[in-house]
């Protein structure tokens, strides 16, 4: 697996990588705002929280950070599970 290049960020000391579920309808994009990614404690807890049929996916998340638009997105790290 390949890690994608991550944003650097003026104050990249709240940029983390961390498990997470995220609603998305594909799992094709790499980068999603902060209002799709549900932060979790734990890899447990993102499979637990997944659902495809609603269209969660546990995930590994690079964030946030903010966007030339000034939003706060999350980056794919990994997904998790099949």
């Amino acid at each position: 697996m390949t890690t994608p290049d991550l944003p650097k960020d003026r104050d990249h000391s709240l940029l983390d990588r961390q498990f997470a579920v995220v609603y998305t309808p594909r799992r094709q994009r790499q980068r999603f705002p902060e209002n799709c990614v549900q932060i979790v404690g734990s890899r447990e807890e993102a499979q637990a929280a997944g659902d495809p049929d609603k269209s969660l996916f546990p995930a590994m998340v690079y964030g946030p950070s903010r966007s030339s638009e000034g939003f706060r997105l999350y980056y794919l790290v990994e997904w998790i599970g099949p």
